[in-house]
């Protein structure tokens, strides 16, 4: 018993578990069940708000895990929390590909997120618990995510696939092949009870495209944890500092969403920036296990680094790009 209680709460007392798990779950709630009861569309603006309001609950937790713990584990959690929120450039873009593609409007979008981040909690910790009991049994795993982060690093630089094609999706045929399925949206219903469409006259439940939409996300989010679950492992062995920022960067997952969603396409380095942060991690790991322990300071300059590199590039390319076309237009009126 004393070794399962060990392995759940992982090297930290319950109460620190249940205080975070306390915090997520209020934050939770106070959002959707308070803030967001109706479904409306979240403004630009409104989404700025939230993110930083999440950013900064973030930020206090991991001032105060700085004060509890000490600097190591701080600079651990926050370099956690960048990485993840950096990772999660890819999953809005596939976010906006689902929405894009069943019609579902802005509006009802924030209500499959909520549920959204509610699997990604269950899943991730799923993942990160048995992801830190394996590396505390056998070491050479770590190099082994090493190899894989450098992999898909590389990967993600010199891939020069298309864009995803949902229509293509197996998984899409798949469920809606099992799946009782309706034609259009029912509201916010993710199920409803209508006249069967094989056998008049008796009442069965069909799921919707938003319940559609929720589980195409969630298997969205299953395939990225495959990537963002062993780098925030390669940048920290304590589970409770990376789960806990991977947690709060899924939380604020939604408010980037909706800030992003309508610009991902000015943003157009942030992608190569996430791809060197793999690779970097993996090298790090290297670093750390045959020669020297890199600073955490340094870690967390170079990743807070190369996003805000990403970003600033990014932000160049499109204001070149607007100045072209708007010489473009004057030489058209002058023309």
């Amino acid at each position: 018993m004393h070794d399962f209680l060990y392995c759940v709460v992982l090297h930290q007392p319950l109460w620190i578990w249940l205080m975070f798990f306390g915090i997520f779950s209020a934050v939770l709630f106070l959002d959707l069940g308070v803030l967001e009861k109706d479904a409306q569309e979240i403004s630009a603006k409104k989404s700025l708000i939230l993110f930083s309001t999440y950013a900064g609950i973030a930020s206090l937790f991991g001032g105060w895990m700085y004060w509890y713990f000490g600097r190591e584990m701080a600079a651990e959690y926050f370099m956690g929390y960048v990485v993840e929120m950096g990772l999660s450039i890819d999953n809005v873009f596939v976010m906006s590909l689902v929405f894009a593609y069943l019609g579902v409007p802005r509006p009802l979008q924030h209500r499959v997120l909520f549920w959204g981040i509610l699997g990604a909690a269950i899943l991730r910790g799923l993942m990160f618990v048995i992801g830190a009991e394996i590396l505390d049994r056998y070491d050479f795993v770590l190099l082994i995510f090493a190899v894989f982060l450098i992999y898909s690093g590389l990967k993600m630089l010199i891939s020069e696939e298309a864009a995803v094609n949902l229509s293509n999706s197996r998984m899409l045929r798949f469920l809606r092949h099992y799946l009782r399925l309706t034609t259009e949206l029912r509201g916010e219903h993710f199920f409803v009870k209508e006249p069967s469409q094989s056998e008049p006259g008796k009442m069965k439940w069909y799921a919707t495209p938003l319940f559609l939409a929720l589980l195409l996300i969630e298997f969205g989010d299953a395939l990225f944890a495959i990537d963002s679950v062993p780098a925030m492992l390669a940048v920290s062995h304590e589970t409770f500092a990376v789960y806990s920022s991977d947690m709060f960067a899924v939380l604020g997952l939604r408010a980037l969403y909706f800030l992003l969603s309508a610009a991902l396409h000015r943003f157009s380095y942030l992608q190569p920036a996430c791809a060197v942060l793999l690779v970097t991690i993996g090298i790090k790991v290297f670093i750390g296990e045959f020669w020297f322990k890199v600073d955490d300071r340094i870690s967390l300059l170079i990743t807070f680094g190369l996003f805000f590199g990403g970003v600033m590039l990014s932000l160049i390319k499109t204001g070149a790009k607007q100045e072209e076309l708007e010489d473009r237009e004057r030489q058209r009126a002058a023309s």
